[in-house]
């Protein structure tokens, strides 16, 4: 799953408090004083526009959570930490965007391998959870708690995206040998996400033999085609647990997803509450065919490239709305950023409630990163196109797809009718039918332009996560307590930021509860040379595989101890 976040350090985030006086709330817990002054702060002062908890550990299990902080800085649990994610990658699990379904595309039966993987690697697990497989290779491990708290849910993925094969001799080791030299692991998968699925297991491993048991029931929920559709994997997943447990039956749930960047100093972690919606817009022009020795004046070709070019001449607006996630994203980074510029740092806070400042600010950001233009508003491009057969043919047919990523505060039915109003005049110059996701705007006589969803796959932006206390406050507890017990970390100058992101199996389990977060432990600079690429790998500097398994540890063992519903 790609982040906003990721593809750049300008960090996409929201903050549905930053109206409110966060430095009253009746929460022991909540970091240090507040202050709303336009000037940086450290991690320990808070922020009325990007409200911090302090770090969260267990007190419950606190000698339990001790015990297994001792246990993970061993060399023991290092050496088999290796050996359970090189295991994993060595099963070469892609996923492909034209697979069929399961049953009749024997492409999937890699994932079979990987269950007896799994398996081989977690004995205990497969023995003291309740095991399901869900349209045959989706995960689904129910651990019982003894309590009716709602349950949660860890997710991650078991595929990959696939090898070229032009590329292999690129990679520095076999993209499927999970070999280890010492700092890397190397292979496709080690980051994305078979990393998250291993640390997950073995957090749980460790637990079941310290004799732990849940009060709270967790469930953990693992797709197979995430990097395809997610359809046959997370789809069915979600279906699922709907069916066993109910709608918004869950206390939260966690997939993969954004990471740890350090930012002068400061680290800035980045679980994202929302994602982008989605659409991709298919424009077919069709006329008559004939003999190019005696053309129209303008063939479905050079009628598609006017269409083309008004919707490029025509991109959507950006806009910093104080309700969205860009706008207090822009707070939390000029509260703790130390390298955001100091002029605009008063900006942004002047433009909490000056609407002048607001305009100005959101001028600043757009001219500062390209990006921001992402941020604030949906994106599009032309991605696709084809059209004629023969050079001395006239074409009958042409068509492109314009992929979008629609703005959290947009809709698909705002970019449909933005479609829609942008095209008819040019269908109408030309005498055009135009006919537009499935009804008809405009008659014509020398042919027919149509608008549709390219195979199906529209999606509407995300609900957006509340950030309030709760859970999101004990995800922010738990990372700030997985540095501060690190031997290697050992930071409190940790700010976690609320982020925004684009679509990743979380689409699927809308469904099943309002608090979905998208975070993966693990540094930017965790990575070799990044995700779906040549020499993916996931390093052992910072000890990244031990790191994860006790964040996890961590966000485990407070959930269960929680006052949550």
């Amino acid at each position: 799953m790609y982040s906003l976040v990721i593809i750049s350090l300008v960090l996409y985030t929201f903050c549905d408090s930053a109206f409110f006086p966060i430095c009253y709330l009746p929460r022991f817990w909540l970091a240090g004083h507040c202050n709303g002054l336009a000037e940086l702060l450290s991690p320990g002062v808070n922020s009325t526009t990007c409200p911090q908890w302090t770090a969260l550990h267990p007190t419950k299990y606190r000698g339990l959570s001790e015990d297994l902080n001792v246990a993970y800085n061993s060399e023991d649990f290092k050496q088999r930490a290796i050996q359970a994610l090189g295991d994993a990658v060595r099963v070469p699990t892609e996923s492909y965007d034209d697979n069929g379904l399961v049953g009749e595309d024997s492409r999937w039966d890699t994932f079979a391998e990987l269950h007896r993987v799994l398996e081989a690697s977690f004995p205990r697990i497969y023995e003291s959870l309740n095991v399901t497989k869900v349209n045959t290779y989706g995960l689904v491990f129910h651990w019982q708690g003894s309590t009716p708290a709602k349950p949660y849910i860890l997710a991650a993925h078991q595929d990959v995206v696939p090898v070229e094969e032009q590329t292999v001799e690129e990679w520095k080791h076999d993209p499927y040998s999970g070999y280890y030299d010492g700092t890397w692991i190397w292979g496709r998968g080690t980051c994305d996400d078979k990393g998250d699925l291993i640390r997950q297991l073995l957090a749980i491993d460790s637990l079941l033999k310290q004799g732990f048991s849940p009060a709270r029931t967790l469930i953990l929920s693992y797709g197979f085609d995430e990097e395809s559709k997610g359809i046959e994997g997370a789809g069915h997943l979600a279906r699922y647990l709907e069916e066993t447990y109910g709608r918004d039956s869950f206390a939260l749930l966690l997939d993969e997803g954004d990471l740890y960047t350090d930012m002068g100093g400061i680290v800035f972690a980045t679980p994202s509450i929302s994602e982008k919606g989605y659409l991709d817009v298919k424009i077919t022009v069709s006329t008559l065919g004939g003999h190019s020795s005696v053309p129209p004046s303008h063939t479905s070709i050079g009628l598609l490239s006017r269409f083309i070019a008004a919707v490029e001449d025509n991109p959507h607006q950006a806009s910093l709305s104080r309700r969205g996630t860009p706008f207090a994203t822009t707070q939390c980074l000029a509260a703790y950023d130390p390298a955001y510029p100091k002029d605009l740092r008063k900006l942004a806070r002047k433009a909490v409630a000056d609407d002048a400042a607001l305009k100005v600010l959101q001028e600043r950001l757009l001219a500062s990163d390209p990006l921001y233009k992402a941020m604030l508003g949906t994106t599009q491009a032309v991605d696709l196109i084809e059209g004629g057969v023969k050079v001395n043919a006239l074409p009958e047919r042409a068509s492109a797809v314009v992929n979008h990523r629609i703005a959290e505060h947009s809709s698909v039915a705002e970019l449909q009718q933005h479609m829609i109003d942008l095209l008819t005049p040019l269908a109408t110059k030309y005498d055009l039918a135009l006919v537009a996701f499935g009804s008809n705007m405009t008659r014509g006589g020398a042919g027919q332009v149509v608008l549709s969803d390219f195979l199906g796959t529209a999606l509407e932006p995300s609900p957006v996560t509340p950030t309030g206390y709760g859970p999101w406050a004990l995800l922010q507890g738990s990372i700030k307590a997985a540095f501060e017990s690190s031997p290697t970390r050992n930071s409190s100058k940790v700010v976690v930021v609320p982020s925004l992101s684009i679509v990743s199996d979380t689409q699927f389990y809308w469904n099943l509860t309002k608090h979905i977060f998208r975070f993966s432990p693990s540094f930017d600079t965790d990575r070799f040379n990044g995700e779906h690429t040549v020499n993916e790998g996931k390093p052992f500097r910072a000890d990244s595989l031990n790191e994860g398994v006790r964040f996890y540890t961590k966000f485990i063992l407070n959930v269960d101890e929680s006052d949550l519903p």
